[in-house]
């Protein structure tokens, strides 16, 4: 059965390669830091992650491009979620990377007595990076919809994202978090919800944030389990972890749209679904 894994996951790695391996060309990343006045100058700093090509057409006014907020979990930098980036981006998307926290920032709170642990403060001002950070873009770069964002977060990051959802439910199309473990997930119906989780013993979710299966299904809420720690949800985790990641990430994505055409000589390869065993014989097929 190991074996099986092995092989399962060396197929579907071989592919992703050759996407990352692609995109690098495909695909501009810039870094900048914006201060807000209101706020002291506080730093925001973010990373664009776009496809030379979509850029061109959208400045050029042929096409509007559709907005990917990623926050960061605490501890890890905006600029190490590139796997998760460079997928929005090969399918089209501004990709827009957010560093929620600076060092002036402290460490977060954990006060077991009080709701999201006495993290209202950090998911407030996370809400209030995003929005700063949506406002200046608007008047710096390409044309965008603001109005209708995909929001994805590992960790503290997910339940950043969360909770934007729910005080503006009306700017938002979808969530997805990877493992966040405080902000209970909205059940309300308005938007699609992907949660990968993580197996970690040492970071397990409050109780009442993941729903029960029963309230997942009703409202279009998408629970998947994978094998690999919290930590790895990054691009400091290992390879299998974030082919795993991209796959499943790629096919919530794909559910509404095929992969937005790319100029031959910088397509990326497509990220196929899991290979499954033929029960009967035991080779492998692809569905």
């Amino acid at each position: 059965m190991k074996r099986k894994s092995l092989i399962l996951l060396g197929l579907l790695a071989l592919p992703v390669v050759g996407y990352f391996t692609a995109t690098k060309w495909a695909i501009r990343h810039e870094t900048l830091t914006l201060y807000d006045p209101t706020r002291d100058n506080r730093p925001v700093a973010v990373e664009l992650t776009v496809r030379r090509d979509k850029e061109l057409r959208a400045i050029a006014g042929m096409t509007t491009l559709p907005v990917a907020v990623l926050s960061n979990g605490n501890t890890v930098k905006f600029t190490e979620y590139s796997f998760l980036a460079n997928l929005f981006a090969a399918r089209g998307y501004l990709a827009i990377s957010i560093q929620q926290d600076t060092d002036a920032d402290g460490p977060l709170a954990t006060k077991a007595e009080e709701p999201y642990a006495g993290r209202i403060a950090t998911y407030e001002r996370g809400v209030t990076n995003i929005l700063f950070a949506i406002d200046r873009l608007k008047l710096m770069g390409a044309n965008a919809d603001y109005g209708h964002l995909t929001l994805i977060g590992h960790s503290n990051g997910g339940d950043i994202s969360m909770y934007f959802a729910k005080v503006h439910p009306e700017l938002v199309r979808r969530v997805v978090t990877l493992d966040s473990l405080r902000v209970p997930f909205m059940t309300d119906g308005k938007f699609r919800i992907l949660a990968i989780r993580a197996n970690d013993p040492d970071f397990k979710a409050d109780p009442g944030v993941v729903p029960d299966p029963y309230i997942c299904k009703m409202f279009g809420i998408r629970v998947l389990q994978t094998e690999y720690r919290h930590t790895d949800m990054s691009d400091r985790g290992p390879d299998r972890a974030k082919t795993t990641v991209v796959a499943m990430l790629d096919q919530f994505l794909a559910d509404e749209g095929a992969l937005t055409s790319i100029p031959e000589m910088m397509e990326p390869d497509p990220i196929p679904q899991m290979i499954e065993p033929d029960p009967m014989t035991g080779n492998l097929e692809r569905p």
